[in-house]
């Protein structure tokens, strides 16, 4: 036995060739006249003949919209941005990376990457436990944060 031997057990349909006389006659189940009657005959989906397509009848969204290849905003809100105004919130235990007596301050936390590059305001939080006596300035601090930096010896600056 080969491959060239095999033969299937049913023959295999034929599919029925229309609008080549015979039994089909003259329409060929295409019916009669009009654009889909015709040779070669395809109307694009959405194609309504002529009028308008059925998602240009609905009415659009409004507000600010954005053109294709524009990062700018729309001209109506252009007196208007969104700024990030609240602080970068750190943990306390993020900050055993310092060694005993150093100050913590906005510069001296980028520097280590605590925070990042850009960052305005950052605010420590009490997550943690701290065993180093460090000395803080220019950052806030939550209250039971505070309680913890002086109960470890360390002072709070503004």
């Amino acid at each position: 036995m080969d491959l060239s031997s095999l033969k299937s057990k049913t023959p295999r349909k034929k599919h029925k060739r229309i609008g080549r006389g015979g039994k089909r006659g003259t329409t060929s189940g295409s019916g009669t006249k009009g654009q889909k009657s015709r040779a070669g005959a395809s109307v694009r989906p959405g194609f309504r003949g002529g009028d308008n397509r059925i998602w240009q009848l609905f009415p659009k969204q409004r507000g600010a919209t954005k053109k294709h290849g524009n990062k700018s905003p729309h001209k109506k809100h252009r007196f208007f941005s969104v700024k990030n105004t609240t602080a970068f919130e750190l943990k306390l235990r993020a900050l055993d990376v310092f060694k005993d007596g150093e100050t913590v301050s906005l510069a001296t936390l980028i520097e280590k990457g605590l925070a990042p590059q850009g960052t305005t305001r950052v605010k420590i939080l009490s997550t943690g436990d701290i065993k180093r006596k460090l000395m803080t300035s220019g950052v806030m601090l939550s209250a039971a944060a505070k309680k913890k930096i002086e109960d470890a010896g360390g002072t709070v600056g503004l």
